[in-house]
């Protein structure tokens, strides 16, 4: 299962209708259901504004609307290529402006789905989609005559946002993967003869 880095667009012209399909990182349903709001004010003179998104670790929850569009012409197509990617926590909007002609019930899904599949395509040729992987918090305090031989220790793990805080002591913290906390958590231990405890956030 992939998660969505960075947020990402496509845009093409159909007829003479502008597709405008962007793809974003969103983590809860509270937080799609604003994001799409947000879509509607920023996209006003748009025609319609066409959503699907799936959120949580399993991608469990779900969500779609065809926003006036035809019934099942284009949030059922946009939400069945978005679960085609195997991604959670991703909302995928497609703006559509009306450009006179119509496109008929085929049309429209073809236009939608292709404007989805379009624009997780461009995700993945930008490298926008990472694995979703089971990060713990934590935070520990060194000395400084540890420090540069605890740098070289971490760099054997997979940790993420680190920050460091230089006082009297030297406070580290970040996020590490689920699965390695514990060996590192020993490892620190036995490299300061059991000084450091490394707290779980």
């Amino acid at each position: 299962m992939d998660i969505l880095t960075k947020t990402v667009q496509f845009e093409e012209v159909i007829k003479g209708s502008r597709f405008l399909s962007q793809l974003i990182p969103c983590e809860s349903q509270a937080a799609a259901r604003e994001l799409i709001k947000s879509q509607k004010a920023k996209y006003a003179d748009a025609t319609h504004v066409v959503h699907a998104f799936v959120i949580g670790p399993g991608a469990e929850v779900m969500g779609m609307s065809d926003d006036g569009e035809p019934s099942g012409t284009a949030g059922r197509p946009v939400l069945d290529v978005l679960k085609g990617r195997k991604c959670t926590n991703t909302v995928v909007t497609v703006t559509r402006w009306f450009g006179g002609t119509l496109l008929g019930t085929g049309g429209l899904v073809k236009a939608y789905s292709g404007g989805a599949k379009q624009v997780i395509e461009q995700a993945d040729a930008e490298g926008a989609f990472e694995e979703l992987i089971a990060k713990s918090g934590f935070s520990f305090t060194t000395d400084y005559s540890l420090y540069q031989l605890i740098k070289l220790t971490m760099e054997q793990y997979h940790l993420y946002n680190i920050a460091e805080d230089f006082g009297t002591e030297i406070t580290i913290k970040g996020e590490i993967r689920e699965d390695e906390l514990d060996t590192f958590s020993a490892r620190i231990k036995d490299l300061s003869n059991g000084k450091i405890t490394v707290s779980k956030q």
